[in-house]
């Protein structure tokens, strides 16, 4: 990848981007939210085409992408989507990725949640085993026991991997090189992710001393030029020094990290001991009942991760709090004066885009001021 620049409306993404990965080699792309991660990917998987630059992918290379939101629309199963591109005859790998991966490839597609469907989508693409394998956020949705199986499959994989996770110790354990996009510009680094940042702290001291360092010397010479540029004795001297000011190849100012929003969040009414309580829940989605006579009980001021494997039904008991869907049984019993936020994992379906941020954010019914 040579010379790599994307402009969007107001935003420039890459600038002159250079990047190569050789066969075998496993790295991360890392950066900071909004600093052209996923617009780097696509461009190498030829989804989006760059404003300047070439991608050169080596004759009889395939390369597979998975995306943050795979669409399933045209499938009816998870096992058909994650099969779709092999041979009759290929299709037993489904049926290990599926296990290890946590997920039933005859469930509808219209039944399976957004986490299920990337599972099938990392699913199809480790079973078509690309040579290059460009994997945005892989790790979204996997459990514990489903990601040391995704790590143990990738460990042992021989092609080249360009993955984009926040997962630090993802990225500890599989990565043996690292790309950071930084102030539009691809930096590089050797090792694993814990080695990046030593390596990052490194060169951005030795950066930021020999700037000092030219900027006094700079300041020296200058000196010297304005005190004896008219005096005729040292003017010869003066002279030399203007030409070695203009001969000298000027380092560039350490770019600070952008600028960030500060936030304030106000603080919510008080309520009562008990913030929300469940009494004999039954919750089934036809057949497949996913509680029977669940009770629960949070208190005011409880700071609660619920865990367990995919497919438990995790999403399912957050939106039973959120009272978002309806009960096959039992009683939901919100505390006195308890306001409840729910954020969901497909968050953005329900923001305009036609907004801008700041307008989506002070949509709500209780409007905060820009600055307070």
């Amino acid at each position: 990848m040579e010379g790599i620049s994307k402009r969007y409306p107001g935003v420039l993404a890459l600038d002159n981007a250079h990047f190569e990965l050789k066969s075998g080699e496993v790295h991360a792309l890392v950066g900071e939210n909004g600093a052209g991660k996923s617009t780097l990917m696509k461009v190498m998987a030829g989804l989006v085409e760059p404003d300047q630059g070439t991608v050169n992918v080596s004759p009889g290379v395939t390369v597979g992408y998975m995306e943050q939101d795979p669409d399933l629309s045209a499938f009816e199963t998870l096992g058909d989507f994650a099969a779709a591109r092999l041979e009759p005859s290929e299709r037993y790998l489904i049926e290990a990725s599926s296990a290890g991966l946590g997920f039933d490839p005859d469930r509808l597609v219209a039944t399976a949640s957004g986490g299920e469907r990337r599972r099938a989508a990392l699913a199809r693409l480790m079973a078509e085993a690309p040579e290059l394998m460009l994997l945005d956020e892989p790790t979204n949705h996997l459990d514990l026991e489903t990601l040391g199986w995704f790590q143990n499959h990738l460990s042992g994989y021989p092609g080249a991997i360009l993955a984009i996770s926040h997962d630090r110790e993802f990225l500890n354990l599989i990565c043996k090189g690292i790309v950071e996009i930084r102030h539009r510009k691809l930096v590089r680094y050797h090792g694993n992710y814990d080695a990046c940042l030593e390596q990052k702290k490194a060169r951005e001291e030795q950066h930021l001393a020999a700037y000092r360092n030219q900027q006094r010397e700079i300041a020296h010479l200058e000196s010297f030029i304005n005190r004896f540029r008219a005096k005729a004795s040292k003017a010869a001297q003066a002279q030399d020094r203007i030409k070695q000011l203009a001969r000298m190849e000027r380092i560039e100012a350490p770019e600070s990290d952008e600028a960030t929003v500060h936030f304030r969040f106000p603080q919510p009414p008080r309520g009562g001991q008990r913030a929300i309580a469940l009494k004999g829940v039954k919750q089934a989605y036809g057949e497949h009942v996913v509680y029977e006579n669940l009770d629960l009980e949070v208190e005011r001021g409880q700071r609660t991760v619920l865990v367990g494997p995919n497919g438990a039904g995790k999403s399912t008991l957050l939106k039973i709090l959120g009272g978002l869907v309806e009960l096959s049984g039992g009683e939901r019993v919100p505390g006195h004066n308890c306001s409840i936020g729910y954020f969901a994992q497909h968050r953005a379906e329900g923001l305009d885009a036609k907004r801008s941020i700041l307008a989506e954010v002070q949509s709500i019914a209780r409007p905060v001021p820009e600055q307070a």
